[in-house]
Parts: structure tokens; C-alpha cells; sequence
């Protein structure tokens, strides 16, 4: 099979090569998958480019944590009725904290154990299903983690981002009041036609407009995609004992707290981690997503031999949408 892999971590077009490698086999309690998509998050260019000191955890890495396909073969103790069946794949690469996997989905083949091979809805593309595991799981976990939102008021910090634009969908979806800060003028629209309510960061006082929008009060939740960068803001508008759910901090890996800042008004900090959620979490969210639909953008897609190409566009983080790898149109 065909595969894009590295051995060392550095700049995309110097480290990953596109190569042969034996297809792999169903081990028992594993799901042999054809890949159709392979979705690109930026926790695999991170991971790729030793972003805050990461090191390879594996001699050779095949990136990529998500994915869609379908079933080609199983493995003993496998149904054989899943054999094809359209399915989205989720931590088929890496994970924090821990090694995870080596082999992920920017190759024909992976086989993973049959859990991680959830069954896509027919309303989602293939395209779409290879961005469920980290974008979708986590915008679900971060709305609803602490419980249904119907009746709150919701601040998602990056709201037109790859988390942020789902999770304002499903907090729109479950009821809640929706506040959403983006940094491109032509993100206001696709907020508001969502039934958020957009602030342009750049252009307008985030906190000023969260205060005169909540009538001084402020918001119940908060979904925050750099807590080193908005940490400041959060504080002044989350409500007394609210919660923050932060699931990223990019801008600065090691930030310090403002204890008191947060401890005075009893919030609640939480943080959300996409490759290591609760089995019940899991269950939940991939429940919602079978129930659900959503609008997953796709900003470009690329063919496997310029996975490179496609890595770089993740980094430059210039465009509204997911970044995919096509491996079958």
C-alpha cells in the first residue's frame, strides 16, 4: 500500500515521504479499513513538526489521527457484518500524554480495533467523516461536558475555527444562547447565519460587547480555544461559577494563571482532551453525531502525494473549513 510517513520530525516538505508498505492484517478484535479521506488536524502537524519539544514516539510514524473508509476485513471475534460498512475512525495516530499509535490514516490500509471504526451517517461525506474524531468529539465535549446548555449563554472563543464553528452548531442545537468571537470580517456572516451572535475580535472590545450583550451579566459557559490568549477576557465575563471549557492554548503551552481572577467569581476551568475522553463521553458524542447533522466545511482537499501541500495549509491557517487528504473522490 501507499503510505506518507516520517522518521524524524521538522518542516512537512523536509520530513514526510510518501512510500510502500505491506498492507497491514485484522488482528483479532481489529477492523481492516480502506481509507477514503484523511483528515488533518493541528495536533498532527504539531506531533510532525516537534512543536514545544515533542519527539517521535515511534521509529517511523504514518500521520494522522482521523479518517473515514470503509470495512475491507475483520478480525476474529469480529462481526463479519461490518465488513463493508462506511465508518469514521478516531486516535488512529498519537495522542498526548502517551505514545499512542504509530500507524495512522494517510496510507490505503490502517487496521485499528474495531471500536475506533464507528459507523459514519449516511449525512455525512466521507470527507466529513474524516474530521468527526478530533473537530466534532471535541466541540461535543466542550458544549457538553458539564451538562445541556438549553437556556444558557453560550461564549465561544473561535468561533469560525476547526472546534469553535461545530461547536456553535450543537450549542445552537441543544438550546443555548450562542456568543461567538471570530477574527476575519468575512466569518461574521457564517456565525450569524448559524444563529450566533459574531464579534469580531479586531474590531470590537470583547468584553465590553459580552457585557452589553448578557446586559452586564456575562455568559454561563465558555468554550475557549487559546486560554493563554483569552484567559484575561474569560475571566471578566464568565457569570459566578461558570465553567470553562478550554481545549487548546497555542499561543503559550505554559501559561500562568491568574488564580484569583478566575477563584473571586468560583469558575470552573476545564480542560478538554480530544484523545483522551471517558468512555461515556465517547459514547455520547458519537450518539449525537449519529442523530445530528452538522455543516463541516471543507476548505481544500489534497491527493496523498501532497500531503506536504496539505500539512503546510493546515499551518498557515489562512482558511474557513478542514484541511483533507483524498485518498478515493
Amino acid at each position: 500500500m501507499r503510505a506518507v510517513h516520517y522518521k524524524t520530525t521538522g518542516p512537512a516538505a523536509e520530513v514526510l515521504q510518501l512510500g510502500r508498505f505491506p498492507a497491514p492484517v485484522a488482528g483479532p478484535g481489529n477492523v481492516l479499513v480502506r481509507i477514503a479521506a484523511s483528515g488533518i488536524n493541528p495536533a498532527d502537524v504539531k506531533r510532525r513538526a516537534g512543536w514545544a519539544g515533542m519527539q517521535m514516539d515511534h521509529p517511523l510514524i504514518i500521520p494522522h489521527c482521523d479518517g473515514a473508509g470503509t470495512i475491507e476485513a475483520v478480525g476474529e471475534g469480529v462481526s463479519a457484518d461490518r465488513v463493508g460498512q462506511r465508518v469514521w475512525l478516531w486516535n488512529a495516530q498519537g495522542g498526548y500524554g502517551q505514545a499512542g499509535r504509530a500507524f495512522g490514516t494517510a496510507a490505503e490500509f490502517v487496521a485499528l480495533p474495531e471500536a475506533q471504526a464507528v459507523p459514519l451517517p449516511d449525512h455525512f461525506t466521507m470527507a466529513q467523516g474524516a474530521c468527526l474524531g478530533v473537530p466534532a468529539m471535541t466541540a461535543h465535549r466542550s458544549v457538553l461536558s458539564d451538562g445541556p446548555v438549553a437556556g444558557k449563554t453560550v461564549l465561544i472563543q473561535g468561533g469560525a475555527g476547526a472546534v469553535g464553528y461545530l461547536a456553535v452548531q450543537i450549542a445552537r442545537k441543544d438550546g443555548a444562547r450562542v456568543i461567538a468571537t471570530v477574527g476575519r470580517s468575512s466569518d461574521v456572516e457564517r456565525v450569524r447565519a448559524l444563529g450566533g451572535t459574531p464579534i469580531n475580535r479586531h474590531d470590537e472590545d470583547v468584553v465590553g460587547k459580552v457585557r452589553e450583550l448578557t446586559d452586564g451579566e456575562g455568559v454561563d459557559r465558555i468554550v475557549e480555544v487559546d486560554f493563554a490568549a483569552n484567559q484575561a477576557a474569560d475571566a471578566r465575563v464568565i457569570k459566578p461559577n461558570g465553567i470553562i471549557a478550554s481545549y487548546s492554548s497555542t499561543s503559550d503551552p505554559m501559561p500562568v494563571l491568574d488564580y484569583y481572577a478566575f477563584a473571586s467569581r468560583g469558575a470552573n476551568i476545564r480542560f478538554i482532551q480530544g484523545f483522551a475522553l471517558p468512555e461515556n463521553a465517547r459514547e455520547q458524542g458519537q450518539h449525537w453525531l449519529a442523530t445530528h447533522d452538522l455543516e463541516i466545511p471543507i476548505a481544500a482537499t489534497f491527493p496523498l502525494d501532497r500531503c506536504a501541500e496539505a500539512h503546510l495549509h493546515v499551518e498557515q491557517a489562512n482558511a474557513f473549513g478542514q484541511t483533507v487528504v483524498m485518498l478515493e473522490q
